[in-house]
């Protein structure tokens, strides 16, 4: 949705969305079960309702936007959390650092010195943004 690419997470088929709503049959990636009782329902059925409602509000809220803590980062979640991957991470981790905001850790590379100048200026994927490789003419580049 962020990329422009579908208007609805219902629309992509590989997100989480689709994962909670209409669980494949093999190979889930989430225990909904688990996930329902963690955040307080007692069965799957009514998760999904929330999840659905959940969605339809951050929606209507304008939360579609991009975050880049959960594309920029190795590890998101509580401070334990984000400590334990960074050490279970060892020197792997190099230069990466855990950074706290509005509640949320992560560990990430530091932000580069140029960064502000560029953010929200990367155009939405789509055929208009796209270079025809075939219709180059010959003749140029001679």
């Amino acid at each position: 949705m962020r990329a422009g690419v579908v208007r609805h997470p219902a629309e992509w088929a590989h997100g989480g969305y689709g994962e909670i709503q209409q669980p494949p049959d093999r190979y889930r990636l989430i225990d909904l079960p688990a996930l329902s009782a963690l955040c307080g329902f007692s069965n799957v059925a009514e998760f999904q309702r929330g999840h659905r409602q959940w969605v339809e509000a951050a929606l209507q809220n304008g939360a579609a936007a991009r975050d880049d803590r959960w594309s920029d980062s190795i590890a998101v979640g509580s401070e334990r959390f984000v400590e334990q991957v960074k050490a279970e991470l060892g020197s792997a981790v190099g230069r990466r650092q855990i950074a706290v905001e509005n509640k949320t850790y992560t560990l990430r590379e530091p932000s580069p010195p140029y960064k502000h100048l560029f953010e929200g200026n990367n155009g939405v994927l789509s055929q208009n943004n796209a270079y025809i490789w075939d219709t180059i003419d010959d003749n140029t580049n001679t």
